[in-house]
């Protein structure tokens, strides 16, 4: 990545959409430092997962920021179809990703001392504002901490203690970025997104599209996050796949003409072996796409 390059086209297209460092960074979810780092080019590298941030808040696409022409993307008409007609495919995260982080909420109830119901409740009640960015990290950290009478609590480091890759998942993931369109459409804490790429908890593929709750402040099971997604994978809705661990997620993308396919994170295998099933490719189409050969 050319980042002097990045930087100018970060800062063009902040202008251009009016808006100053500070206000894309809240948009964004993102500290000033780093922004402005970016777009002096200081960072060799910077994360996928943030320029992606970048991008969405901004309204552009990510290969326009990158400086990549949009025909060496590859496009979604020359992906594979299923015979059901998926063409694109979004991954949740938790629970489907990543084993969930239930283990966090025993962890901080005996670090508190309070009831584990007591801690779940606390959590659920402000977990749709974080995950909408309507709400920072350290202000729930705070809220956490007043609630549970405990001095300080780092939430993100409780859940990224708590989750467990699983190997199936990766290797499913992968195999369907090799013959599909493919993006991730979660409800998230701002920034956790980068981190866990960063620690190789996400499997590190170019994903095609990355809609993160915090940056879009939007969560499933709501329409826009639905709208969105169609509109960044630009395919029709009955040529999505939405693979998610929840059951009101499904059923929204469901009404929204999507197919959808339930994850058990209790057994992985049988998920993945049951996603591979539904994404069979139309047996003509792979001979089309390498040219007859």
């Amino acid at each position: 990545m050319d980042e002097k390059g990045l930087g100018h086209r970060l800062q063009l297209a902040r202008k251009a959409a009016g808006l100053t460092q500070q206000s894309l960074c809240q948009i964004a979810n993102l500290s000033y430092s780093t922004l402005a780092k970016i777009e002096r080019g200081a960072i060799k590298a910077p994360s996928i997962f943030t320029i992606q941030s970048i991008a969405d808040a901004l309204h552009v696409r990510l290969d326009e920021l990158i400086g990549r022409p949009a025909a060496s993307a590859a496009p979604l008409k020359q992906r594979l179809h299923s015979t059901g007609g998926i063409s694109f495919v979004y991954f949740d995260i938790n629970g489907c990703l990543v084993r969930f982080f239930h283990r966090a909420f025993t962890k901080l109830a005996d670090n508190s001392g309070q009831l584990a119901d007591v801690v779940e409740a606390t959590f659920w009640h402000y977990n749709d504002q974080i995950c909408r960015g309507e709400m920072s990290v350290a202000e729930f950290d705070n809220a956490l901490a007043k609630k549970l009478n405990m001095p300080t609590v780092d939430w993100e480091k409780y859940y990224l203690e708590a989750i467990q890759t699983m190997p199936e998942t990766q290797k499913l993931v992968r195999w369907v970025s090799e013959r599909y369109g493919i993006g991730i459409l979660t409800n998230i804490m701002p920034g956790f997104l980068d981190t866990m790429r960063q620690r190789g908890l996400v499997p590190d593929i170019n994903y095609d599209v990355i809609i993160d709750s915090s940056v879009v402040h939007a969560v499933k099971p709501e329409v826009k996050m639905y709208k969105l997604a169609v509109e960044k994978a630009g395919c029709q809705p009955d040529e999505l796949l939405l693979v998610d661990d929840s059951m009101s997620n499904l059923v929204a993308a469901e009404k929204a003409g999507w197919h959808v396919l339930w994850f058990d994170d209790f057994r992985p295998d049988e998920s993945a072996k049951r996603i591979r099933q539904i994404l069979e490719p139309v047996k003509t189409e792979p001979v089309a796409l390498v040219g007859g050969h």
